[in-house]
């Protein structure tokens, strides 16, 4: 069972706004995330996911080379998930450092109609711990035909994905929150 952490803030109307914290990588968090490449389509990128640490040091390292050979090109780290994120939530929050790559966040809900499909975000890893917000309004569908837009309570799986050009791939998470 996930431990859902609360934290208040104050906003300058003077209601509470509540930022959670959906994953900081404790409580065994290896068993919830799967290391997945394209070389189950063909592809030939190379990595691995890790957790470093233990406890509230714990970390999520994704590392390798990402090939757009044979129609490839992606690694990722993704976590499936059935409790539903709060209808409320407007987007996450994650504390990363990495190698100066841009990386993406990948949404899916149950009603997309192919397992590619996802809802996309991008970001940079910067080569120093940074906090990156990333609105759910900007998060793009991946391919024509695909709703525009999604509603957050269906959220049931995330990933974070080195994509789409080829590179080496160095992302480490602290933590991801929703806000």
């Amino acid at each position: 069972m996930r431990i859902i952490t609360l934290f208040f803030t104050l906003t300058l109307a003077g209601h509470a706004m509540a930022e959670t914290v959906f994953e900081d990588f404790s409580n065994e968090a290896g068993s919830r995330w799967d290391y997945v490449a394209d070389r189950v389509m063909g592809g030939v990128s190379e990595g691995r996911a890790e957790i470093i640490g233990k406890g509230p040091d714990a970390l999520l390292r994704l590392t390798g080379t990402v090939s757009t050979e044979n129609n490839g090109g992606f690694l990722q780290v993704r976590q499936r998930f059935s409790d539903p994120w709060p209808a409320n939530a407007t987007g996450l929050k994650v504390r990363v450092r990495g190698n100066g790559q841009s990386y993406y966040v990948f949404l899916k809900t149950p009603d997309l109609s192919r397992v590619w499909y996802s809802y996309r975000a991008p970001f940079v890893a910067s080569d120093v711990w940074s906090e990156v917000t990333l609105p759910f309004d900007d998060f793009r569908p991946s391919h024509d035909g695909m709703p525009e837009s999604f509603t957050v309570a269906d959220v049931n799986s995330i990933a974070i994905v080195a994509y789409g050009a080829d590179y080496s791939a160095d992302v480490t998470l602290d933590w991801i929150k929703l806000y």
